[in-house]
């Protein structure tokens, strides 16, 4: 332990403290209105890494160095930041929600049940396993907006507003569990430990999906006086025009692309440099581009990267002193305070794990994904666009919490009794 690792830990600390205190720096906006642009840009959950990862950096020139201080900067790996801007822009193009609503309305049909109550099901329960095939930040971007659309803008109630973001970010965690490639924690490992799609989806995947769908209907349950009561037609989607079928397919053309090449950046990249030039050429078949929400998500996610690479002389340390059965409740713990990715790839640097500790440590961390804002890489995206529906703007970090605690613990049991 060095002074410089105890600076990185407190840096850390602060930025978790900050992350659950935003609603107050939103309040100083409105009583400090000469400096309301500042208070605003603190109070953004996104930009909250992001800032202490600048503050790290003038702390490791000061007491390292400049040389260091770009050596560690230029040597940080930014993959997940940029997948998770360009994904995230596509998958939330007017073409692409309006073939995700398309599927869904069609099974919502098929739901007996009275109101929006059956399409608020099939949403909650159908877009988090779809994670598992176009990824989790897409499948989080694309329920967002459908939820937002549907059910966030129609004046629903504060308590089902949680209790919808607290399921929804427990199912989309644990939904992309079906194959190798969709959930950042399990990315991290999968090669390393020789897990590819058939091994997840037998040994994580219906346990997951389980999880899902009990979440999906004791929300529905428990609000289903709420959610009947809304009529099924209505929300800010039905508005648009029909996108021409043709540029629905290049539109998912670019987002399968994105998805097959997300460890190749210059690829993906690439492609979605193009894919801007064709919604610039067929601008009126499209909606403004979350570009804005993207690159706040991305700046998020790259500051948790710069924050979260001087913490491994603790992390790593407390995770192996656990047992197999420890392990599994320390990830969801640690987890609500470091991204799950995060944990999983610490774990995957250490050799001789058992399979039962292998499995304990990714089940926890996928299951503890929910819990708040930094859990998951994709949950910075649906806090970006749900946000607006809350209360002067701020998804309180508490709020988050008690509502993703059920979820949690609903897919703690699917995990730890079928294990």
């Amino acid at each position: 332990m060095t002074s410089f690792q105890l600076v990185c830990a407190f840096l850390f600390a602060l930025a978790i403290v900050h992350t659950f205190s935003t609603k107050y720096f939103e309040h100083l906006a409105h009583l400090q209105p000469r400096h309301a642009g500042l208070w605003h840009w603190l109070g953004e959950v996104e930009v909250v890494f992001g800032f202490w990862a600048l503050v790290l950096a003038i702390a490791m020139v000061a007491m390292l160095g400049t040389q260091a201080a770009v050596d560690y900067i230029d040597n940080r790996n930014y993959t997940e930041p940029m997948f998770v801007f360009a994904v995230m822009v596509i998958a939330a193009t007017r073409p692409i929600l309006q073939a995700a609503l398309a599927l869904v309305q069609w099974l919502a049909r098929a739901v007996p049940l009275q109101g929006s109550l059956g399409y608020y099901l099939v949403v909650m329960v159908l877009v988090p396993l779809m994670g598992s095939f176009i990824t989790e930040p897409a499948a989080m971007t694309l329920a967002a907006l459908i939820l937002g659309g549907r059910f966030f803008a129609r004046n629903l109630s504060t308590r089902l507003k949680y209790a919808t973001l607290g399921a929804l970010f427990v199912n989309i965690s644990i939904g992309g569990t079906l194959t190798s490639f969709a959930a950042p924690p399990v990315l991290m490992v999968a090669a390393q430990w020789g897990w590819d799609t058939a091994f997840m989806a037998v040994t994580f995947g219906w346990k997951a999906a389980i999880a899902v769908v009990v979440n999906a209907v004791g929300v529905s349950v428990v609000f289903r006086k709420e959610l009947a009561a809304l009529p099924l037609h209505g929300g800010a989607e039905t508005a648009t025009p029909l996108v021409p079928f043709s540029l629905v397919a290049v539109h998912l053309a670019f987002l399968v692309g994105v998805v097959v090449f997300a460890h190749h950046p210059p690829i993906f990249m690439g492609l979605f440099l193009f894919f801007l030039g064709i919604t610039h050429a067929y601008e009126h078949h499209q909606d403004r581009l979350i570009l804005k929400e993207g690159l706040l998500v991305a700046f998020f996610l790259a500051g948790l990267v710069v924050l979260g690479g001087q913490q491994q002389w603790w992390l790593q340390p407390l995770l192996m002193r656990m047992s197999s059965d420890v392990v599994f409740v320390g990830a969801i713990v640690l987890t609500a305070f470091t991204d799950n990715a995060a944990l999983t790839y610490l774990g995957s640097l250490v050799e001789g794990l058992s399979e039962s500790f292998k499995y304990a440590l990714v089940a926890g961390a996928v299951t503890g994904g929910g819990l708040t804002i930094i859990a998951n890489a994709p949950n910075p995206a649906g806090i970006a666009i749900l946000r607006p529906h809350f209360h002067e703007g701020v998804v309180h970090p508490l709020g988050l919490l008690v509502a993703a605690l059920p979820p949690t613990l609903v897919a703690a049991a699917a995990f730890w009794v079928f294990r």
